[in-house]
């Protein structure tokens, strides 16, 4: 049992994976996001996501538009006593990132890509994640969908969802376009969950082709 695992006894699921979203759960589970992997965290808030990965001895990088998120996640790494400099977590925006070219070993966009402005934003997002995700890493993304329930159209792409909020929401047919158009190969099925009379979040999890 190696000294992270050691470390590990005693603790909660919850303080193992803090609030993690269930779907980045099970590619943990599965092995596709692992401890010896760069893990990139696109528009990470306040890191629920990344917790496990921290305690694990990840290399995690984060991003996001929110400078008290980033914060947070910089006295998470610290507390966890990571040794990850405080430069790996860093203010910006998914469009136009500060890193290199096939970066990362798995990039994670989890509930953002819906607040994209209009179609054009919500396509060089999707551009800025690939590129910064190297040749056989996967990307993992859940965002607002219209698969399986109709919303109120207002212009573009966005639409109201059942809050009140106007989200851009992308369909079957959108995701499986730019599955095509990235020459991606698809990890899992799209999955959906539909919460009723709210939204509907899609799954979409892609793999880049090796060079």
């Amino acid at each position: 049992m190696g000294f992270r695992e050691e470390a590990d006894v005693g603790l909660t699921l919850q303080e193992q994976f803090g609030q993690i979203d269930i779907y980045v759960f099970d590619q943990i589970l599965r092995g596709n996001i692992a401890s010896d992997m760069r893990v990139l965290d696109a528009g990470c808030g306040y890191g629920r996501n990344i917790v496990y990965l921290l305690r694990q001895g990840a290399e995690v990088f984060a991003l996001d538009q929110d400078a008290e998120g980033i914060e947070h996640v910089r006295r998470l790494s610290l507390s966890l006593d990571t040794g990850l400099p405080a430069e790996n977590f860093q203010v910006g925006s998914i469009e136009r990132m500060p890193f290199a070219d096939g970066f990362a070993d798995v990039v994670m966009c989890s509930s953002v890509l819906h607040f994209a402005r209009d179609e054009e934003h919500f396509k060089s997002m999707v551009a800025e994640l690939w590129r910064v995700l190297r040749p056989g890493g996967m990307l993992f993304c859940r965002l607002g969908s219209r698969i399986g329930m109709d919303f109120e159209w207002v212009r573009d792409g966005i639409y109201v969802v059942g809050d009140g909020s106007k989200w851009f929401l992308v369909d079957e047919d959108m995701l499986m376009d730019l599955v095509d158009e990235l020459d991606a190969v698809l990890v899992d099925p799209l999955k959906t969950t539909i919460v009723q009379d709210f939204r509907c979040m899609t799954t979409w999890v892609l793999r880049k082709r090796k060079a």
